[in-house]
């Protein structure tokens, strides 16, 4: 959302690594935004380097979940060697506004139960509202 409609900026591609056969894929033009209405090409993160050196990327930002610090860490590393700045938005530019209540289900890493958590909280707000109406 940071980057969405901010003539600004120039969105080259997104690297993916976590989500299975996404690689060679594109981001929708839907959600891209206007400046993009052919969407956004995503590459495999293996490609990041030579994406840097070839489109003489000035900045990368890293949007991954669920991954350790030396993970992170040694992807800034790449990226500053390869000549590029290496950023991570804080949570204001990346959470989005809502004018409605908002519950959040989070969780420090894959597999700790974020899915069933939220099936649950869906759950009980159903019958809430159910006999809240009533």
């Amino acid at each position: 959302m940071y980057y969405r409609n901010n003539p600004q900026f120039e969105v080259i591609a997104f690297t993916a690594t976590q989500i299975p056969n996404i690689d060679d894929r594109k981001y929708p033009a839907e959600l891209s935004g206007e400046l993009y209405p052919k969407g956004i090409p995503i590459h495999p993160e293996s490609d990041l380097i030579s994406l840097i050196k070839k489109h003489k990327i000035d900045e990368v930002v890293f949007s991954y979940s669920d991954v350790n610090f030396n993970y992170i860490m040694s992807k800034g590393a790449l990226v500053n060697a390869a000549g590029a700045s290496f950023t991570m938005l804080g949570a204001e530019q990346t959470m989005i506004k809502s004018s409605k209540p908002v519950i959040s289900v989070v969780a420090i890493r894959t597999g700790a139960g974020k899915s069933q958590t939220s099936r649950k909280v869906v759950e009980v707000l159903r019958v809430w509202v159910k006999k809240w109406l009533q």
